[in-house]
């Protein structure tokens, strides 16, 4: 272990039929995977060379051969029932193995850019959490300084009242925002980004 901070991201297995399902109604599946793809692609370009550890958990098994390589990713299998479980338990994994401070992040953001996990990280220096809000209600990053369980419980997942449920349990906290940012979900989240109109029209 290098470093004190701690990245963890969280990425699906990219496999036909079973991911960006929403987005595959209006470009089919195999389009979608395509999506998908590059966004992982982003994900480990923008992260690879962050000064924090990082650790890939994937939802099925981990991938040896993609776009995270194994001299920069450690790579690991995500445990639990539901999202809020899983992240909860990736979480309490960094603080056990004694990061100061961990931050996770999706797989589904084409304008993350590395600065602004920096940022976040930075952020967690003077706060006790660091949110990135994203523009349909939920969040696509998350830090903490401490292991707090609380902010994985009982949140309504995939809704657009997350961020607003997180928050409300922060609500005597420290927590720094950044800068609001779009998911990847829906064909209305890609038709200006110029790299995926390809497949809006195949």
């Amino acid at each position: 272990m290098n470093s004190k901070n701690l990245l963890i991201i969280f990425t699906k297995n990219p496999e036909l039929g079973k991911c960006k399902t929403r987005l595959a109604k209006s470009i089919g599946d195999t389009a979608a995977l395509e999506v998908y793809k590059k966004l992982l692609q982003h994900t480990a370009k923008v992260t690879q060379d962050l000064s924090a550890d990082k650790v890939v958990f994937y939802n099925i098994e981990p991938i040896d051969q993609d776009d995270f390589s194994s001299t920069y990713f450690s790579k690991k299998t995500q445990r639990g029932d539901d999202l809020g479980e899983k992240m909860s338990n990736a979480f309490q994994e960094g603080f056990q193995n004694n990061y100061e401070k961990v931050v996770i992040i999706g797989s589904d953001l084409y304008d993350l850019q590395t600065r602004d996990i920096d940022e976040a990280f930075l952020q967690l220096t003077h706060n006790d959490y660091v949110i990135g809000p994203a523009k349909d209600g939920g969040y696509y990053l998350l830090g903490m300084k401490k292991f707090t369980p609380a902010v994985f419980q009982e949140i309504n997942w995939s809704t657009a009242t997350v961020l607003k449920e997180t928050l409300h349990i922060l609500k005597n906290k420290k927590v720094a925002l950044l800068t609001q940012k779009n998911d990847i979900d829906t064909i209305d989240d890609i038709k200006n980004i110029e790299v995926f109109q390809q497949y809006i029209n195949s």
